[in-house]
């Protein structure tokens, strides 16, 4: 008989399991203790026990280590300052969904040549998530493969699901069974329908197959994510941060019953990818945030240790620039931070 199957497979390998990787780099007590503490502030943040804002802040992506090890203790001195009026947790994100082809992010190519090691990639992910932990500073990302989160989502108080993803049964599922509270975000459209459908997904129990911590494939079945909330970023159409459209996505929640909570995202198509507009942004929703019965309970913003981006080919790469999207620099984003608390 003619092969049927697997023919536009070049290669399959063999991966290390989760229960091994975690066994190698092992969760810490004082990772533990962040991530649990972290994790039910943000609760406490969307159940209106706590009036501080949730601010999501950080590289667009990791590529540079040592780069992220130096912001997050820059993150972690700022806080310092700021921790009675904002939640500051670093965004680490290792996969990058691409539009149609580019680098996929940390974890599937960490040596930025195609060699796509992603054993390599996992391990230097788990390490630094440890790392960023054990300086008391909670981390968050963005879930794109499903098999990611049984590598890393222990040491992970936020999620994210894309806007190219919020779409999609897989992430969904997947959103349903992870173990810290999701912000989904709206369409590339701009359109809030996929969102509000995405979280009524994801509050729901599901059933999916899967693999569990041995590496062995399974049938997943979950109980629902009840702290699973939107994020406005923003579409292609135009920008949804402004008062009238915040009401009105608060509207559409209350109408579904679903948790009237907003996160803004004050980079992507909201700052029309425009690092510098994303303080506008911000100032905007934090003068939101004055009126009663306000939704938005949180704010992202792309920050690294210096502005602008750069391409992955350029030889050498600047230490500290994104390699993807476009970044505030340090001395703007401690600036914003500690004038929103300066005008509270």
């Amino acid at each position: 008989m003619l092969p049927t199957s697997d023919l536009n497979i070049r290669e399959t390998s063999l991966l290390i399991t989760p229960e091994q990787l975690n066994e190698q780099v092992p969760m810490s007590k004082k990772a533990n203790d962040v991530v649990v503490q972290a994790r039910q502030q943000i609760k406490d943040i969307l159940d209106r026990k706590d009036d501080r804002l949730l601010v999501i802040i950080g590289p667009c992506s990791i590529h540079d280590v040592k780069a992220a090890k130096e912001y997050a203790q820059r993150l972690v001195a700022l806080n310092q300052k700021v921790s009675k009026h904002l939640l500051l947790v670093m965004r680490v994100y290792f996969e990058k969904p691409r539009t149609s082809v580019g680098w996929k992010g940390l974890i599937n190519d960490p040596d930025l040549d195609g060699t796509h090691n992603m054993e390599k990639g996992l391990t230097i992910a788990r390490q630094l998530l440890i790392d960023i932990n054990e300086m008391g500073l909670p981390a968050a990302t963005e879930m794109l493969d499903p098999i990611t989160p049984q590598y890393i989502a222990d040491l992970i108080s936020w999620s994210a699901i894309g806007a190219r993803t919020t779409e999609s049964q897989t992430h969904r599922e997947m959103a349903s069974g992870l173990s810290m509270p999701v912000g989904l975000k709206n369409g590339t459209d701009g359109s809030l329908t996929t969102a509000l459908n995405a979280m009524k997904s994801s509050e729901n129990p599901h059933h999916f197959l899967g693999i569990n911590e041995k590496g062995q494939v399974c049938t997943i079945s979950t109980k629902g994510n009840s702290y699973c909330h939107v994020v406005l970023r923003g579409g292609s159409l135009r920008t949804n941060y402004d008062a009238e459209s915040v009401a009105d996505a608060k509207q559409q929640l209350e109408k579904g019953q679903l948790r009237s909570a907003l996160m803004v995202d004050c980079s992507h198509a909201n700052s029309h990818k425009k690092p510098d507009q994303q303080e506008q942004v911000l100032q905007n929703v934090v003068q939101q945030r004055q009126e009663k019965d306000s939704p938005v309970i949180g704010v992202m913003l792309e920050s690294h240790l210096y502005e602008g981006n750069q391409s992955i080919h350029d030889t050498p790469l600047k230490y500290g620039v994104s390699i993807t999207d476009k970044c505030l620099g340090w001395e703007d984003t401690e600036r914003i931070l500690l004038a929103v608390c300066n005008n509270r």
